[in-house]
């Protein structure tokens, strides 16, 4: 029978997946507009630097030596770059046109979703395990910005008529945070130790989707005053949350 502290960590990642399922609702509804998906973008990238720079990193620090933190960091924002890299990615398509204008979004914001949402459940495993009260703190922080995120990839797949495409994504999004807070869980039950380790891992990750995936998507769309509006949005509600927890 699993302890308390790992049902607990499981059912958080797995309700903070389920979020993603009113992104996906909102999306069907609006249909979509250039301006709510900068808003939403904006505040999804506030909500990952502030626990990134504000928790995560901090709290890591409180356990282990700056140049551990600084490694664990820089594996984290490295190998998501590396994978990044690695795959065909959005500008395999865009090389070879293969893909309608607003698959190409989709694919852009789904494969960073997908690819962060391990590490978000590598950081509620890990910081739940350290103190709950920041677990639950990093889990509704991600929980809430796992809304906007979705929103944004599912707003092109809605605009081009790739409902089916819409529904395999999502369920891969929805199902990928929970995998990584059980692949962070196997971890620190191995060696608890790891637990500081993992959440800086985290951090750098969470930093690289921010920088490399959501910002420049935000740019293009030549709306960044909302962009900022969105980040702003996330600092509130960052505050609020921590009154909370």
């Amino acid at each position: 029978m699993l302890p308390l502290t790992y049902l607990a960590v499981i059912l958080l990642s797995l309700l903070s997946g389920l979020t993603s399922l009113i992104g996906v609702f909102l999306a069907l509804f609006f249909k979509g507009s250039d301006r709510k998906i900068a808003v939403g973008i904006g505040f999804s990238v506030g909500i990952m630097l502030i626990l990134s720079f504000f928790e995560l990193i901090p709290e890591a620090l409180a356990a282990i030596p700056l140049f551990s933190v600084l490694g664990a960091l820089g594996f984290g924002f490295l190998l998501v770059l590396t994978l990044d890299f690695l795959f065909p990615h959005i500008r395999y398509f865009e090389e070879k046109g293969l893909l309608h204008p607003h698959l190409k979004a989709a694919y852009l914001v789904a494969f960073g979703l997908i690819l962060h949402d391990f590490p978000e459940g590598f950081a509620m495993a890990s910081s739940y395990i350290l103190t709950p009260s920041l677990g639950l703190l990093v889990s509704a922080s991600i929980a809430i910005h796992n809304i906007p995120e979705e929103f944004a990839m599912a707003v092109p797949l809605v605009l081009s008529g790739k409902r089916g495409l819409l529904l395999k994504l999502s369920l891969l999004s929805i199902l990928a945070e929970p995998l990584g807070a059980v692949i962070g869980l196997i971890g620190v039950s191995f060696a608890s130790a790891l637990g500081p380790f993992l959440m800086a891992f985290a951090a750098g990750a969470m930093i690289y989707v921010s920088v490399d995936e959501l910002f420049p998507m935000a740019r293009r769309m030549g709306k960044t005053p909302l962009f900022i509006l969105g980040a702003g949005l996330a600092v509130l509600v960052y505050f609020g949350l921590t009154l909370v927890f």
